[in-house]
């Protein structure tokens, strides 16, 4: 085309350059129009292949964002079971240290522990039994007093103004065995 042009316009014919610039003008047009309408059809089938790629990086990014989210759960569920084991503990040595000082105050007060108890009522249970073998009644009276005593529970005011009364009568008592 543009060889045509150059053999016209050295021929200097006039109508047949304008008639050959006004084919070519046309030829242009043409090819643009055709250039448009193949970008339209190959546009379309270019944003789907975008959609399509879109698609499948989005499933693979959710994939890997699940496969995190599971790692990290895992991890936060093993240092919540840590610190919970730690704080059992804690409360644990915490409960024994109260139990402990507790005890101690009790027995400053003269309180008897439940040891001491069961240790009473089993030597009030041998006494029962020596004076029944003597051929006492006395001892079935003394036998439901001392399950009365098991059953009733003492207030710990009136525990603490017997205990120093208790505290003699287990002084007696050690002495007299």
């Amino acid at each position: 085309m543009v060889k045509k042009l150059k053999a016209m316009a050295e021929g200097k014919d006039d109508n047949q350059l304008a008639s050959a610039i006004k084919d070519s003008a046309q030829q242009i047009w043409l090819a643009g129009l055709g250039a448009f309408s193949k970008a339209q059809e190959e546009g379309g089938k270019v944003f789907e292949a975008l959609v399509k790629e879109g698609t499948g990086i989005q499933r693979r990014t959710r994939s890997y964002t699940e496969d995190r989210i599971g790692d990290v759960t895992g991890r936060v569920s093993k240092v919540t079971g840590e610190i919970a084991r730690q704080a059992t503990e804690s409360w644990d040595k915490l409960e024994q240290v109260f139990e402990d000082r507790v005890a101690r105050a009790l027995g400053r007060l003269g309180v008897p522990t439940s040891q001491e108890i069961k240790t009473l009522m089993g030597r009030v249970d041998a006494l029962n039994a020596s004076v029944q073998s003597l051929g006492g009644k006395a001892a079935r009276g003394a036998k439901k007093a001392t399950a009365a005593a098991k059953t009733t529970r003492v207030p710990r005011k009136a525990k603490a103004e017997a205990a120093p009364a208790k505290a003699a009568a287990r002084k007696r008592t050690r002495k007299a065995a």
